[in-house]
């Protein structure tokens, strides 16, 4: 063979072998971490990331809290050597300087090669998680998935479209709140007029979500509403003000007020919480704002309540 053709094949070979990253950074829906994907893999259905056709290999592409990024750099900075055999690695990206590790471990019976890497978004951490089965690490290679890595770009808001998209209802109302943003894609949404740099809790703010489990009798409706109420993350003092059963949109519903302290500054909030019965799960729309702002906030949580509708 001359030594051109020679070459040829050999960079083939090596493009079947070790897969390509593709032009473009990729955004999962809801997460404002985008990664360029390997060669094969697609945006998954089930979860933010992505996943081979057999999906078998996966890539999880989340986010979590801002302080999370900082512990882990600091772990990592005192124990370079890392523990347990799982060496810790640094790489930049066009995002900053992120952390990774490497290991093999066990997915039943079968062996898998399982990575981890965070960065710092500033206001949140970037989280990405890969696992690939032992027979697919000859084309996923540890410097395959480096690559990946290295590729990791930030965005900084999701479009409030694709982030309702996402959601198990349709909200018809956002109550002029300035910012919106999912909690937990398809789960939670917060609509706020504070950001997560101020803070939420010194301006009036809405959570929505899903709760899947829900009080087996009716009779059992007003001691859950009350102890969920009481148990909202942040709310301290509470004291409860109005417990009683009412109907939203024609369904069985609850309404629970407290008057509570919030926030690291422990403003003084009132916070109404809903919870729409029905179905196989339950929505609960919590709405907290300063004592002081009150009167003006709760007519726009009811419009932002009396907006949110069935997909489909």
């Amino acid at each position: 063979m001359k030594p051109f053709r020679l070459l040829a094949a050999v960079a083939l070979l090596a493009a079947i072998m070790r897969p390509a990253l593709a032009a473009d950074a990729v955004f999962p829906p809801g997460v404002r971490v985008g990664l360029t994907p390997l060669v094969g893999m697609v945006k998954s259905k089930t979860f933010p990331g992505f996943e081979s056709e057999d999906q078998n290999v996966k890539v999880l592409v989340t986010e979590l809290p801002s302080d999370a990024y900082g512990e882990i750099k600091k772990v990592f900075t005192e124990n370079p050597q890392g523990a347990g055999g799982i060496k810790p690695h640094s790489l930049e990206t066009a995002a900053g300087t992120a952390y990774y590790t490497s290991e093999t471990g066990k997915e039943g019976d079968n062996t898998v090669r399982r990575y981890s890497m965070i960065l710092s978004g500033g206001t949140f951490s970037g989280y990405v998680a890969v696992q690939i089965p032992e027979n697919a690490t000859k084309v996923y290679t540890d410097d395959a998935v480096r690559q990946m890595f290295a590729t990791a770009v930030l965005r900084s808001e999701v479009p409030i479209d694709e982030q309702l998209e996402l959601m198990p209802f349709r909200l018809t109302d956002l109550g002029n709140f300035k910012n919106v943003r999912t909690l937990a894609p398809g789960a939670a949404l917060i609509l706020a007029d504070g950001d997560e740099t101020s803070g939420f809790e010194p301006a009036p703010f809405m959570i929505i979500g899903i709760i899947g489990a829900t009080p087996p009798e009716p009779e059992d409706r007003a001691r859950f509403a009350q102890q969920t109420a009481t148990q909202i993350p942040g709310v301290r003092e509470a004291r409860m003000t109005v417990s009683e059963a009412i109907r939203i949109d024609g369904m069985p519903a609850y309404e629970t007020r407290i008057d509570a302290t919030s926030g690291k500054d422990s403003t003084p909030v009132t916070v109404v919480q809903w919870l729409r019965f029905g179905g196989p799960q339950m929505l609960r729309i919590v709405g907290s704002a300063p004592r002081d702002q009150w009167s003006a906030a709760f007519p726009r949580f009811r419009a932002v309540r009396d907006g949110i509708k069935p997909r489909g």
